[in-house]
């Protein structure tokens, strides 16, 4: 049975341009806590990758997700820590139109 995966790409944006600079002790834990969740997505092969942008406009997280549907991407965003932790993080999600892969 063949997957019908699509490829999406995820934002998480900071609750501040300031951030990661002037993070907090509580905003280390959750951020600690995103990475972890975002590990094991990686893992289950879900994330192909993740990590920070540097964008000198403020730093960003950023994912690309392989799912089969945008609801599932959009399922991961709700539970990520850094979204549950309702401290200003909030979430991005951008379809890919046809993503080429490389191999």
């Amino acid at each position: 049975m063949i997957r019908d995966l699509k490829y999406f790409l995820y934002k998480l944006i900071s609750p501040r341009p300031t951030f990661p600079q002037d993070i907090t002790q509580e905003e280390q834990k959750i951020m600690a806590s995103h990475v972890d969740y975002w590990k094991q997505l990686a893992e289950r092969r879900t994330a192909l990758f993740f990590g920070p942008v540097l964008d000198p406009k403020g730093v960003y997280g950023l994912a690309i997700v392989e799912a089969q549907e945008e609801t599932l991407v959009e399922n991961i965003g709700y539970n990520d820590p850094a979204i549950k932790a309702s401290m200003g993080f909030r979430f991005e999600i951008y379809p890919f139109i046809d993503a080429v892969l490389r191999g």
